[in-house]
């Protein structure tokens, strides 16, 4: 039989080396969980040997994984740790990642560089995605930003922590978190106890944000000083909230015009935060949803910014994302 013509090239190999072994094994991972994420993000394979890392797949694919993995050990270097939220962010952002420089809420009118990074008393927390980075620069750069897009996405956490932010460096004396109390399918008047307990399961989410960036006894003596306040929307009326980080949550739960009492409570000194998400409105049937009237109303005001986001930027389990689009593919609908 003739010797067929087919020529079978091998996968390319490079191979990476790494001179602190204890480094190497925190880039590694437990039981090689980060170099996993990247085989199977890039479609490589990584194997161990020693101090050094040979990465085989595609020229292409190998390429961007030995930059991984070089940004990931630098990242080590400088005395951070690598957890899987930076593999996924070093994967997600691209050789952009590593060009980053530190955007400093003491520094709001000085000129930035590509990095985004929010410092809180527990964390320093990074954005994950494109969006994500340009949604950040909003909150920093405008006196009113909007955040729009699918559950997971990071709006709440991060607009949360820009405020922890603002408020450890002084930039503002308080925060302030709110929600609209709208059930969902459930009744408030159902639920024990007295109001506090009725709507605390609203707030939940905004006080799981807060234990993220604040010690527990500090954030306990915040919240009993008033310095920071979690509350229903319907609580707002009346106020002016003046030198003040605010934020509004399920703001597609908001009808027209508790809306405008909400936006219309912006003092002197003070940065507004309004977070939604358009495909999940609990609202009655026929209630237009206040979020929808302010996109149209307010989008070419200056000072207020509007960012959105898209199953892309979902930064929960890797089955949120599958789920959003699947709905979204369903119904025709995109966020």
């Amino acid at each position: 039989m003739a010797p067929s013509d087919t020529t079978v090239t091998a996968p390319a190999e490079g191979a990476v080396e790494f001179p602190d072994n204890r480094l190497l094994i925190d880039l590694c991972g437990p039981y090689d969980t980060n170099l996993a994420a990247i085989e199977t993000a890039l479609g490589v394979q990584i194997v161990r040997r020693g101090n050094q890392l040979n990465v085989m797949g595609e020229d292409e694919s190998q390429a961007e994984a030995m930059r991984v993995l070089h940004a990931l050990y630098a990242r080590l270097e400088g005395g951070r740790i690598v957890e899987p939220a930076d593999v996924d962010r070093e994967l997600r952002m691209g050789a952009a990642a590593e060009t980053d420089e530190p955007l400093d809420a003491d520094q709001l009118e000085m000129p930035i560089g590509n990095r985004v990074e929010i410092q809180t008393r527990k964390k320093r927390v990074e954005p994950r995605t494109e969006a994500q980075k340009a949604y950040v620069r909003a909150l920093f750069e405008n006196d009113l930003s909007f955040g729009i897009g699918p559950a997971g996405t990071g709006k709440t956490y991060l607009a949360v922590a820009v405020g922890v932010s603002m408020f450890i460096t002084g930039q503002v004396d308080k925060i302030v978190l709110s929600r609209p109390a709208v059930e969902a399918g459930e009744r408030l008047g159902f639920l024990p106890g007295d109001m506090k307990d009725k709507v605390d399961p609203y707030m939940q989410p905004l006080y799981d944000a807060l234990n993220d960036f604040l010690p527990g006894k500090q954030l306990a003596k915040l919240i009993e000083e008033k310095q920071i306040e979690i509350a229903p929307l319907a609580f707002m009326r009346g106020r002016t909230l003046s030198n003040a980080f605010v934020v509004l949550d399920e703001a597609q739960n908001a009808t027209s015009m508790q809306m405008k009492m909400f936006l219309t409570r912006l003092g002197e000194g003070s940065r507004m935060v309004i977070t939604g998400d358009r495909t999940q409105v609990d609202l009655p049937k026929g209630v237009p949803s206040g979020l929808a009237d302010a996109e149209r109303l307010l989008r070419t005001i200056p000072r207020i910014s509007f960012s959105y986001f898209t199953s892309k930027d979902v930064v929960r389990h890797p089955l949120v994302a599958a789920i959003i689009e699947a709905y979204e593919a369903d119904t025709g609908t995109t966020v």
